[in-house]
């Protein structure tokens, strides 16, 4: 399978199926990405970290819409989520955003949705260059990555002097050089409109 006749999809499966579908798609050669956070969860005599999944229900898969049968057939997959009738790809930054969070140890834990507020790049750090919303939240500044698509988030612990500002169409490149963004997500206005 080459990547130019390939694109990012939301796979909608079963509860709790995530890893397993994971497990299935590596096996047949897909490409895929299960996000992953810790939780600590409670048992009636003890607690226990366990790995869930950041968007429960969903795995990321990158395929061929065209030969997506085989992948429809994997046991605990029920769909491709779709918009319309066809199949909705997912950009391939919004994928990469979450797999490179993923290769860090830093804490992260599902998000419900954006939440208005400024974007902004992370220009240090083993985040530099992922851009996101800032938000205040539990008194430490954190950033939200968001999955358009599903209307999903990942809310990441940041440090504020990591952080600049961004507006629309702006270019950022990291303290390194190794990594230039443009932003095409128009900003609000926070001020009325005039009514004549």
């Amino acid at each position: 399978m080459t990547d130019h006749t390939t694109a990012w999809y939301a796979l909608w499966v079963k509860p709790r199926h995530e890893k397993s579908v994971q497990r299935f798609l590596r096996a047949e050669q897909y490409r895929s990405v299960t996000p992953l956070f810790t939780a600590r969860h409670r048992w009636a005599d003890r607690f226990r970290e366990v790995e869930l999944p950041l968007f429960p229900g969903y795995v990321f898969c990158r395929f061929d819409q065209m030969q997506r049968h085989p992948i429809l057939q994997i046991p605990g997959v029920i769909d491709i989520v779709r918009t319309g009738l066809h199949p909705a790809a997912i950009p391939d930054s919004e994928i990469e955003a979450l797999e490179y969070v993923m290769s860090t140890d830093t804490d992260r834990e599902p998000w419900p949705g954006l939440v208005a507020g400024d974007s902004a790049v992370i220009v240090s750090g083993p985040l530099a260059g992922l851009t996101g919303v800032v938000i205040e939240y539990k008194g430490k500044l954190r950033l939200v990555l968001a999955v358009t698509l599903l209307q999903r988030s990942v809310l990441v612990e940041v440090d504020r002097s990591s952080l600049i500002p961004t507006r629309r169409g702006a270019v950022v490149e990291s303290p390194e050089g190794s990594r230039r963004i443009v932003l095409a997500t128009p900003k609000l206005s926070r001020t009325p409109l005039a009514v004549p």
